[in-house]
């Protein structure tokens, strides 16, 4: 059977879907963005792919992140999106905000990783065949090199935008001491940091105490949020053990030895905590990072069109009571 041809829900702008402007920018971003890192590759269905794809544009979500090893197998989230853009989205490009970013291994040899001129600029060539687009809204270096020129990295990011390949421009889990210079090297050649990108949930909030979160807000720069769940440790998925078909079952990046016994405690608390909010665990940690608005957006994954749907109902409640707050860091054992 054919497909239908695709036409977006005509109330996608008025249907809860909040936004949020993206530091010292024109841009707004959704509240809670799609990322393509799991769930999109070539060992997916694309009809499942698809399927998350239309409903997220359909509830509002506008931003599509991506990365050129993003799969699995390397490219394939880039090769399926694109397949998505050819089929659904196309006629509604200027809607969209699509990332991609470069900087972890994706081709063999010294050209395939981190941050040199010749790996960034031939990652988003072949980034940008892949999605069938002819620029980015935002391009990342994905990660500090620590042996490539600062200047070298950032001058390609400059260039870049120049060139037209993207719009704009951010990092990704840059050090605090890097940032700042990379902030300050783009501004002085009129190229503005719109975003940094780092991991954030309750389990990690190095963000906010290294003042990576208050640095970005201090630049004009906005702060998106990836592994908002800490891989789904922040669901209901673990709270009586490991489930056949989870992530740790499987042995992807979230290993079995990440839930201790103590993990799993705070877990059942948090879950407790949530309850008796109305909420998920998801639904409340996913809050708890856009409680304020030194957060632009969050980055979920989402494997079926149930998970996505059940990760927007956040939006509903992020406002937390100082009391809560104070049982949410006893919880995680990191007090203010």
């Amino acid at each position: 059977m054919i497909n239908p041809t695709y036409f977006p829900a005509p109330d996608r702008y008025n249907n809860g879907m909040k936004y949020r402007r993206c530091g010292k920018s024109g841009i707004l971003l959704p509240e809670i963005s799609l990322g393509l890192w799991h769930n999109f590759g070539d060992i997916n269905t694309f009809a499942n792919s698809l399927s998350m794809a239309h409903y997220a544009f359909d509830k509002g979500i506008t931003h599509f992140d991506l990365a050129n090893n993003y799969g699995p197998s390397y490219g394939s989230a880039e090769e399926t999106f694109g397949m998505i853009m050819k089929k659904s989205f196309m006629p509604y490009r200027d809607e969209l905000f699509i990332s991609t970013k470069a900087g972890h291994e994706m081709w063999p040899g010294p050209y395939g990783d981190w941050g040199s001129r010749k790996s960034l600029m031939s990652s988003l060539n072949q980034s940008l065949k892949r999605m069938n687009l002819d620029y980015v809204d935002i391009f990342y270096t994905h990660r500090y090199d620590p042996n490539t020129p600062l200047e070298e990295t950032l001058q390609t990011l400059v260039d870049i935008v120049r060139q037209g390949k993207a719009l704009y421009i951010g990092i990704s889990k840059y050090p605090k001491d890097k940032a700042e210079l990379a902030y300050k090297y783009l501004e002085e050649r009129d190229i503005h940091c719109l975003l940094y990108q780092g991991k954030y949930n309750l389990f990690n909030r190095e963000p906010e105490e290294e003042g990576i979160l208050r640095q970005a807000k201090e630049n004009g720069t906005g702060f998106i949020a990836f592994s908002p769940l800490a891989q789904g440790l922040l669901t209901d998925r673990y709270l009586n053990g490991i489930p056949e078909n989870s992530r740790i079952a499987k042995g992807g990046f979230l290993k079995k030895e990440a839930l201790t016994d103590e993990v799993l405690s705070k877990i059942q608390a948090l879950n407790a905590l949530a309850i008796r909010r109305g909420q998920t665990l998801a639904e409340m940690a996913l809050a708890w990072i856009l409680k304020d608005d030194l957060v632009t957006s969050v980055i979920i994954g989402a494997s079926s069109v149930g998970q996505l749907a059940d990760n927007l109902k956040a939006m509903e409640n992020t406002a937390f009571s100082a009391e809560e707050l104070e049982s949410i860091y006893q919880i995680v054992k990191l007090l203010r």
